[in-house]
């Protein structure tokens, strides 16, 4: 296979059909005008010794193949303005796709679809997403299986960002006007706030809360002047409204996909090297999400 161009888009394509992945994936090349690099992992573990080497042979064969359908879709999608190239590796998904993209010259994003797996094989099987997430600093998009592509809105394109305290969301900030301006749609930050359970007096605890709510709500507004006055993002030309409600939040960030072209996420800091690094929120928004998920670091580098 020929070497992709730096700066490349990462599309992970598996032995599933991964459309609108693909589709994102040309798209999001083309948005950022940079070449599309489609990786196809062939999961295999060692067998015994009588067996390596029909196995290797074997699966080389259906990848080589399945890499090439890829690539011939990707490149029907993108047409003659953006480079296509691929990459086989044959191995545990998870690894030989870490060791794929940290060969690359800087890498944009990764991008892979969310299989809509039941409930209980969910429990049996490792997630690729939350592989990914816990191993790769470079940012993350789950796309869903059925998707086909932004929904009409009124008033044009929207991306949603879930931002959580207005001093640890700068990583998603930036990420988020970024990706509002490359896709010409509007910003929507939607913030959750709580209140610790002594307040006895519901009207005494709404009324308190939503102060709160508009407190942080103007922090998120006076942190996104703050990373534009450093220069670290560009406001002009973008429409930012930020909205604060109470809890819950996965719910509220579930319907905002519905009518969103992109849901902007931070990473979790697990609480100890083990943990997840999606958190429970992340979690079940990736799985319930009806547009694609961009996954970010939580903290800007630097």
């Amino acid at each position: 296979m020929s070497q992709p161009d730096p700066g490349p888009v990462v599309l992970a394509v598996g032995d599933q059909p991964a459309d609108a992945a693909m589709s994102f994936a040309v798209a999001e090349a083309q948005r950022l005008g940079c070449g599309l690099h489609v990786v196809h992992v062939v999961h295999s573990l060692p067998q015994g010794p009588e067996l390596v080497l029909v196995q290797s042979v074997d699966v080389e064969a259906v990848g080589r193949q399945s890499l090439r359908d890829a690539l011939e879709r990707c490149r029907e999608l993108a047409g003659e303005g953006t480079r296509v190239t691929g990459r086989l590796m044959i191995g545990t998904v998870v690894h030989e796709l870490v060791a794929a993209v940290e060969d690359l010259d800087e890498p944009r994003v990764v991008v892979l679809q969310h299989r809509d797996l039941s409930r209980v094989r969910r429990l049996v099987s490792r997630s690729t997403t939350r592989g990914l997430a816990a191993r790769l600093r470079v940012p993350l998009v789950s796309v869903p299986a059925g998707w086909t592509g932004p929904p009409p809105t009124p008033g044009g394109a929207v991306v949603t960002a879930g931002v959580d305290s207005p001093e640890r969301s700068d990583a998603v900030l930036v990420a988020a006007v970024g990706a509002a301006r490359a896709h010409g749609a509007r910003l929507e930050l939607l913030h959750s706030w709580g209140l610790p359970g002594f307040y006895d007096d519901p009207a005494l605890a709404r009324t308190h809360g939503e102060g709160v709510g508009r407190q942080e709500a103007q922090e998120i507004r006076e942190r996104l002047d703050a990373l534009a006055g450093e220069g670290a993002l560009d406001l002009d030309g973008v429409e930012v409204s930020v909205e604060a409600y109470e809890e819950p939040t996965a719910e509220r960030l579930v319907d905002a996909s519905r009518t969103s072209c992109l849901l902007v996420l931070g990473k979790h800091d697990p609480l100890v090297p083990m943990g997840s690094h999606l958190g429970p929120v992340t979690g079940a928004v990736l799985h319930e999400a009806a547009c694609p998920v961009l996954l970010v670091e939580p903290h800007r580098r630097g």
